[in-house]
């Protein structure tokens, strides 16, 4: 359709002029394309940024009306004549100061917002880990050098240290791991390391910086392979309330963490997110959101910095768009995606158990 038949049907979309049957064809084409969707977030924040506009220009118009209200020199002949002119004042004038001092901190938080001092910028954190390299120890770099040379039979290699760091997690047996983009998006090089310390060279494989996704590929000769995978990536949307829990790296070791779905949309209603109350670090980032049943429901994505306990995670159904779009010149086959769940059943400590070996640390080597 032209651009202006689309954006009647978003402006009926968001309207909610639509019927039953047309508000779920529309949403089911947004979830099957990404431009319409980005579209109809586009659109919903122009309109609402349209909206907050007219509501300050009405803001001071009354706060002009209520100025012109007030009598400046009767009320400074008053403060001049009798002793106790804060309290004549306040008796005679508060309800039009209050009124007054109420718009004027409307109007000041407005043109805060439209200068950009609350953009989203400034609450939007991204969650991949900075490495301390001036905490390495200089002896302990030598014994692990020492160590490697010493070695007849090893396929270890020696590294400069890693700069960033995040988390990823397998979705196939042949190595294939998801993480987000902004974890590796400047990366010179990039390997994994699961969980017995184990490190694995890996390539960038394929990414949308759009949806903050990145595929990877473990390309390194010493990688045999991982057992069947346990989780399956869930295509349904998870419930608002529903719990949730994640497995990553903030640290050097994993760190376990659980809360709930708390909205199912993200920052400004971005709907390829979750809002969730999981408590999650730098180095969470490309993390895996499980839901009670073992089934992947999103990947760890950022906080808001302002408020506490604020999250997000990137909802799987985008994951799966991801993989769809891997180019087919870029694998042998498509990506064959685990159907069965083996982890559905189990308590919370047996799952953790065996998701482990499937969880790994992202470390990213970059020059500057």
């Amino acid at each position: 359709m032209r651009d202006e038949q689309l954006l009647d049907v978003i402006e009926r979309y968001l309207n909610s002029e639509m019927n039953a049957d047309e508000r779920k064809a529309f949403e089911l084409l947004r979830k099957e394309n990404a431009d319409i969707d980005s579209r109809v977030i586009e659109h919903q924040q122009f309109t609402g940024l349209l909206k907050q506009y007219g509501e300050r220009v009405e803001l001071e118009n009354r706060l002009n009306a209520i100025h012109q209200e007030i009598d400046v020199h009767a009320i400074a002949e008053e403060v001049t004549v009798h002793p106790s002119w804060i309290i004549q004042l306040w008796r005679n004038h508060h309800s039009k100061i209050s009124v007054a001092a109420s718009i004027a901190i409307f109007a000041v938080l407005g043109t805060l917002f439209f200068t950009g001092y609350l953009s989203n910028s400034s609450t939007y954190t991204e969650l991949r880990r900075k490495v301390d390299i001036l905490n390495r120890s200089n002896i302990n770099l030598t014994k692990s050098i020492t160590d490697i040379r010493s070695r007849n039979n090893t396929s270890a290699r020696i590294t400069t240290p890693d700069k960033y760091r995040g988390t990823g997690f397998a979705i196939t047996s042949g190595g294939l791991i998801a993480t987000n983009y902004h974890v590796i998006s400047d990366a010179d090089s990039v390997y994994v390391q699961n969980a017995s310390g184990k490190s694995f060279k890996a390539k960038v494989l394929y990414y949308e910086a759009k949806n903050d996704i990145a595929i990877l590929k473990i390309t390194d000769t010493s990688f045999k392979g991982l057992g069947a995978i346990p989780y399956t990536l869930k295509r349904s949307e998870s419930d608002l309330a529903e719990n949730v829990y994640t497995y990553g790296y903030p640290q050097d070791s994993p760190v376990y963490g659980d809360g709930r779905v708390t909205s199912s949309n993200g920052l400004n209603g971005d709907s390829i997110d979750y809002q969730i109350s999981v408590p999650i670090n730098p180095g969470n980032s490309g993390g895996p959101l499980l839901d009670g049943k073992g089934n992947i429901v999103g990947i760890v994505k950022a906080k808001q910095t302002q408020l506490e306990g604020v999250h997000f995670a990137i909802k799987s159904s985008v994951l799966l768009n991801a993989i769809e779009n891997i180019p087919a010149d870029s694998l042998n086959r498509k990506p064959n995606l685990n159907t069965k769940n083996t982890l559905s059943g189990l308590t919370r400590t047996q799952q953790i158990k065996k998701l482990q070996n499937y969880v790994f640390m992202v470390k990213v080597y970059a020059k500057n």
